[in-house]
């Protein structure tokens, strides 16, 4: 069982996309910039495992041109590309959105292809070399194998190595473009972090944390009573080796039946209590540094955990935040001259205005 399987809903902060373009759905997620960082490193998403034909075909239609801008127009079937290509590479049914989130998700979606035409426009004349290209496409498709793999997963998508180049070279000139213009206007100075973090000091507090180990056997949703007796019996005859003096990452290695203890020895590093599942959590944050469980059932089997260490809860010094709090006070300023930009250019939309949505203020980021 991989770690995002174990995890629950991760306390992630709200994420701001830069970009949008119908880029394979792995190199997609890579590409969208990410103005407000997350509270905890989220785990890594499994492959999307929703049918985009389907989500298609699901969504009522839209205009065949959704928006014109600046004179330029955008196709309601681009539009519609883009929307389920995202609700795709987040995992969300397209039939567990009510109308009015729909509505939301397709005016988002618009919003940002409206900002991406307009400062594309702007920084047409920005130049980007081909080694900052191939240096930024090395990155985004590090996670997915070797080169020839890539390639594979790129044209099975209906799209070329070229086409995806293209894409984060355009992406990197609307970048360069929107860093020169803020700094134009002074940049973002250690000042302004300063004041912010003096400002919002409540906001940087540190929940507790506690850094376990588990050894999994698993049990299947539909298991007969008495096989979940006999797993109940597996377990904790591992644990009763552990208190007895074996060790805890060797017998995590030969005995869990969550695959990646091969290579972390069921370590599963720091973890908040909203990261887990809610009996694992449980569990870790009532017991003491050192203390081995006896088994605890959750939806994916019994686990034996260990607790290897514990952070109380603290606020996060300045100085260890301050460098992703100036990139957060910099994609602050980035959404508001893209918004003054919208305010000033000849656009044109087609889409009915949806429901309003409940305001929500963007969070700072954290020390992680």
């Amino acid at each position: 069982m991989p770690l995002a399987a174990l995890r629950g809903p991760c306390n992630c902060r709200r994420s701001h996309m830069k970009s949008l373009r119908p880029i394979v759905g792995a190199l997609a997620v890579s590409l969208l910039t990410v103005h407000a960082l997350p509270a905890a490193e989220p785990a890594k998403p499994e492959p999307p495992l929703i049918d985009i034909p389907a989500l298609a075909a699901a969504a009522p239609a839209l205009p065949a041109v959704v928006a014109v801008v600046e004179g330029a127009e955008i196709k309601g079937a681009e539009l519609e590309k883009n929307f389920n290509g995202f609700l795709a590479s987040r995992q969300i049914p397209a039939d567990a959105l009510p109308a009015a989130e729909r509505a939301r998700g397709y005016r988002m979606i618009l919003e940002e292809m409206i900002a991406e035409k307009l400062v594309e426009k702007r920084a047409s004349k920005i130049k980007v070399s081909d080694e900052e290209v191939s240096d930024t496409f090395k990155k985004v498709t590090a996670n997915l194998g070797p080169e020839e793999e890539v390639k594979k997963q790129i044209e099975a998508s209906g799209q070329t190595v070229e086409l995806i180049r293209e894409n984060i070279r355009s992406s990197l000139r609307q970048d360069h473009w929107l860093e020169g213009e803020i700094e134009k206007t002074g940049g973002v100075s250690d000042k302004d972090a300063e004041k912010f973090y003096k400002e919002n000091t409540a906001k940087f507090l540190s929940p507790p944390q506690v850094r376990a180990s588990h050894i999994l056997v698993r049990v299947e949703p539909e298991a007969k009573p008495e096989v979940v007796v006999e797993k109940q019996k597996a377990a904790q005859a591992i644990a009763n080796r552990v208190k007895k003096g074996e060790d805890f990452g060797k017998l995590a290695k030969e005995l869990s039946e969550d695959p990646s203890a091969k290579q972390n020895s069921g370590d599963l590093d720091f973890f908040d209590k909203e990261q887990m599942v809610p009996e694992f959590s449980d569990a870790a944050f009532a017991m003491k540094k050192g203390e081995i469980s006896d088994p605890v059932r959750s939806q994916f089997g019994y686990h034996v955990i260990k607790v290897t260490d514990r952070h109380d809860a603290e606020t996060v010094p300045l100085e260890k935040v301050k460098p992703k709090l100036l990139a957060f006070l910099k994609g602050q300023k980035i959404d508001a001259l893209k918004r003054e930009i919208r305010e000033k250019a000849d656009v044109k939309v087609a889409l009915p205005e949806p429901p309003a949505a409940p305001a929500q203020e963007p969070a700072p980021p954290s020390s992680k």
